[in-house]
């Protein structure tokens, strides 16, 4: 009698993981593009399971919910700011010296854009103030 209550239960229990299951497949999944070429530049196959680039991108939502709530907690709140995630992986040498990189390369991007931006504006200016013929 035992056996079978515990099966009936095992029954229960995989009916609700298979409900779960299907939940949670049947949302759209936003990384899974980019993750397929990072998972290959990293050494896996060109066209990876399905599967596997899913519970990747299931990590990745995980990650970045618990890092934006953490991140709410500590700043001002209901903000989030990059100080509140530099602040977070500070700890974590790899993580923060990509930040920091990554940091660093968007302040030369927006250098590179404004430099670039003055050169045309300044360049149509000059067009517009010179005399036709």
């Amino acid at each position: 009698m035992a056996a079978e209550e515990s099966f009936e239960n095992f029954e229960e229990d995989d009916g609700v993981e298979t409900s779960a299951a299907l939940s949670t497949s049947g949302r759209k999944r936003l990384f899974s593009k980019e993750l397929r070429c990072m998972m290959y530049g990293f050494g896996d196959d060109q066209n990876p399971y399905t599967e596997s680039v899913d519970i990747i991108e299931d990590l990745v939502i995980e990650f970045i919910t618990e890092m934006t709530q953490k991140a709410m907690e500590i700043g001002r709140t209901g903000r989030v700011s990059v100080e509140d995630i530099v602040f977070l992986v500070r700890k974590d040498p790899r993580k923060y010296a990509r930040v920091k990189d990554l940091l660093t390369m968007n302040e030369e991007l927006k250098r590179a854009r404004k430099a670039f931006d003055e050169i045309k504006f300044a360049g149509k200016s000059l067009e517009e103030s010179s005399p036709e013929k």
